[in-house]
């Protein structure tokens, strides 16, 4: 006979890894945005009409005819995916330095699970990209903040913390456009984080979703061209489409072999299909550069047009600089609490993001992020028009 229930049976106990994570600010935010009227300059959702739908239906056509196409298939990914990612990388790499992981946001949890341990120290943006302060948090690591500037992540305020007796595991930067505030690491920088990791035995993790979306300033060659300890995340998620959940890691042979077998039991590996689809348009000679070159007149003409009605209805009281390219722009405003003035902008039908999610300790109130990505530009003047009521 099978044995009776327990009349009073204990409440289900969650890990302490799992009570440990908190909910990602950003898509609690998406779920409030999808009431009807509210603008949402909240989330960086790429625009919807910039996807090549076209191309991928085409492509869908011919590859559904072969079974291959939706069958199990390497953890390691692809071969002529891991061959377009090495023959575009910059540094001197070949397909079997190249990871495909399910979006890069697999690839960062990747390589945290592969070089620390729970209680081990890293070091991050500050701000710096909300999903990878979620990913440090979830696997028991201790984050500490490295300053952002105007020149983003600052290696001489990490210098001081390693004269202190910091030692960091890894340090997570989003070096170019970056996630929140559109800056980008120049190379002096670079090269001094690269000595500070050489000299101190740290990795460095470069999250590199948003360059191939610059209009303005130089961008600088990713960190892998300068060392051995570093690696280079990337994705289509900016350029193709999201929902193909596509990514790769670029690194070190060890770090690689690490983060392919932890991915064995996560996920054996990348849905083939989306590993398909994309390399089949974008090995079409030319066809990925063309595609890109059009991406980035409308991203460059929405953030014109959210920087121009800033100043149409804020005036001074806001400060930002003006975007060289991405997704976002981090504003100032002087003395607001922007945690506060959150739910008063969704009383007046529009959304952001408070500064302080980017932020582990909590800082960062009186900034905010907005996402010119998604709407147009008379939506985007809109907008910031029901921001600035919000305010007043």
């Amino acid at each position: 006979m099978p044995a009776e229930p327990l009349a009073s049976a204990s409440p289900i106990v969650l890990s302490q890894r799992a009570q440990g994570v908190r909910s990602s600010a950003i898509r609690d935010l998406l779920k409030l945005t999808e009431q009807p009227g509210i603008l949402s300059l909240a989330g960086g959702l790429p625009a919807p009409d910039t996807f090549p739908t076209g191309a991928l239906a085409e492509a869908a056509q011919t590859l559904l005819a072969d079974p291959a196409t939706v069958q199990y298939a390497t953890t390691e990914g692809l071969p002529a995916l891991r061959e377009w990612v090495a023959a575009r990388c910059v540094a001197d790499v070949g397909p079997d330095d190249v990871l495909v992981t399910t979006g890069s946001q697999q690839g960062l949890d990747l390589i945290v699970r592969a070089l620390t341990d729970g209680g081990d120290t890293v070091a991050a943006d500050s701000p710096g990209y909300l999903g990878a302060l979620q990913v440090l948090q979830a696997n028991g690591c201790r984050v500490l903040s490295v300053p952002v500037d105007e020149d983003g992540l600052d290696p001489a305020a990490l210098e001081v913390l390693l004269e202190a007796g910091e030692r960091p595991k890894l340090v997570y930067t989003c070096a170019s456009l970056q996630n929140p505030t559109g800056t980008t690491l120049p190379t002096a920088r670079r090269r001094h984080l690269v000595a500070l990791a050489e000299r101190y035995g740290f990795v460095i993790v470069e999250d590199d979703p948003y360059s191939a979306l610059r209009w303005a300033g130089e961008q600088p060659d990713p960190m892998i061209t300068l060392t051995d300890r570093a690696v280079w995340l990337s994705t289509f998620s900016k350029t193709l489409a999201p929902g193909l959940r596509l990514g790769w890691m670029v690194g070190p042979g060890e770090v690689l072999g690490a983060a392919t077998r932890l991915k064995q039991s996560a996920d054996l590996h990348t849905p083939t299909l989306s590993q398909h689809l994309a390399a089949s348009v974008v090995s079409r000679p030319g066809w990925f550069d063309r595609h890109v070159a059009g991406l980035v007149p409308v991203y460059q003409q929405r953030a014109g047009a959210l920087a121009a009605a800033l100043r149409v209805e804020l005036g001074d009281r806001a400060t930002f600089a003006e975007p060289a390219g991405g997704m976002f722009l981090w504003v100032a405003l002087d003395g607001v609490d922007t945690d506060a003035l959150l739910p008063r902008a969704v009383e007046q039908g529009m959304a952001f993001v408070p500064g302080s999610v980017f932020h582990v300790d909590g800082r960062g109130s009186s900034a905010l992020r907005l996402s010119f990505a998604t709407l147009d530009p008379p939506t985007l003047a809109e907008g910031t028009a029901r921001l600035a009521r919000a305010l007043a």
